[in-house]
Order: structure tokens, then sequence, then C-alpha cells
């Protein structure tokens, strides 16, 4: 009788989508983060892009330990929508532009350990933001790629985006390259939309009322 060794089969790679950490560590930055990820959101609606928030970029396939957490990164090329975690790998992507929310404590990490992955990546632009100015006087401080090594941007224009960035109190506010239109806020859209609603009820109401005066006069108000 021929005996037959068993065939080991291999283990598979977890890559976890959460690390039980806290998404920020105040409310300033989860509120920056959740505000720019919204923005830029519903800027890039309608393109083959996607931007994600809080979550893990494997950057090395069989590695899971290798990765990081961008506060918000947006990715041009790829199939819009969420991900529980972006792997470089099976998107063919990397992504274009990162922001994170900076603070004293997390200073050394986001401007040594960050900055130098990004830049290995091949991350375009690299932005960092200061909602309480503890540490960036000005609050916000853009890198772009250059030669493989991140220059300071000097006018805070993002030409990956075509966007210009500007300081608003705690939050980031964008202003279109094109136009100078700035782009709304979470709830000035909330405010947006009702307004139009508000105002096609309205002309609901007058069409209604018209067509039913000229049914009174005895007009199709159809013909």
């Amino acid at each position: 009788m021929t005996g037959t060794l068993p065939i080991k089969q291999a283990t598979p790679v977890i890559y976890p989508s959460e690390d039980g950490e806290p998404l920020a560590e105040t409310y300033d930055h989860l509120y920056a983060i959740l505000v720019t990820l919204e923005v830029l959101r519903q800027y890039l609606t309608g393109r083959q892009a996607t931007v994600l928030g809080d979550q893990f970029l494997y950057y090395a396939k069989g590695f899971p330990r290798l990765r990081v957490a961008p506060d918000v990164m947006v990715i041009f090329n790829v199939e819009p929508g969420g991900r529980d975690n972006y792997k470089i790998w099976e998107e063919g992507q990397v992504p274009s532009v990162i922001f994170e929310m900076t603070s004293p404590s997390t200073r050394n990490q986001d401007m040594e350990f960050k900055k130098t992955i990004y830049e290995q990546m091949g991350v375009e632009e690299y932005w960092l933001f200061d909602p309480r100015g503890e540490w960036i006087p000005e609050q916000l401080q853009g890198y772009r790629l250059r030669n493989e090594v991140y220059e300071a941007i000097a006018d805070n224009y993002s030409t990956v985006l075509g966007l210009r960035l500007a300081v608003e109190g705690k939050l980031i506010a964008f202003y279109r390259g094109d136009s100078g239109e700035r782009l709304l806020m979470p709830e000035e859209l909330r405010v947006a939309w009702q307004q139009e609603r508000e105002r096609a009820d309205r002309e609901r109401d007058r069409a209604e009322a018209l067509a039913a005066q000229l049914r009174a006069l005895g007009v199709d108000p159809e013909a």
C-alpha cells in the first residue's frame, strides 16, 4: 500500500479593517476629517475616483502589518464607492492625495514615518492640517512630489484636485481653480438642498393653482 503525505494548505493572509483605535483624538480633528471627506466626495461625484477616511491602506501584499491609515485619501481611476480597506495591489492605483489632521502628539509620525511612506508610494500630494494651530502656525501645509521627494507647496493650490485650499476656522475650505467658487460644506449642502426643495414645491403649487384657474375658465391646461 502506497502512503501519501497530506497536502498542507496555505494559511490565508488576513488584512483587518479595524484595530480598535479611535478615529481621531479630539472632536476638532474628527470634524475636520468628516467634513473634508464629504466635501471631496461631493466634488468628485460622477468621476472615476473614491475618497476614503481613516481606513487601512495596505501597501505590501502578504504583509498585513505594513499598513497605514490616512485620515483622508483620494484615489483616481478606481471604482467609486467605499471600501473596508484599500489594497494597492488589488486596485492598481496609489492614492493621489492624502490629508492628515495633525496635532503635537502625531507630529513626529506625520512628518517622519508617514511622509516617508507616502513619498516612497508615490503619493502626489500630502497635506497636513492642524485644526487648532498647535504646531503649524498657518494650520495648513501641503507637499508636492517632485523627483520622488516632497517639496512644500507655497500657494496652497492642489494641482491634482484643481482646488485652492484655505483655512476657515478649524476646517479646510476648498475653492475651484477654474471659477473660484467655494465648495459647500455638508451643512451648507443640506441647507441648499432644503431651499431647492422648497423652491420646487412653490413652483409646483403655482403650476397647480394656474391649472385649476384655467380649468375653472373651461380651458384645458394640457392643450
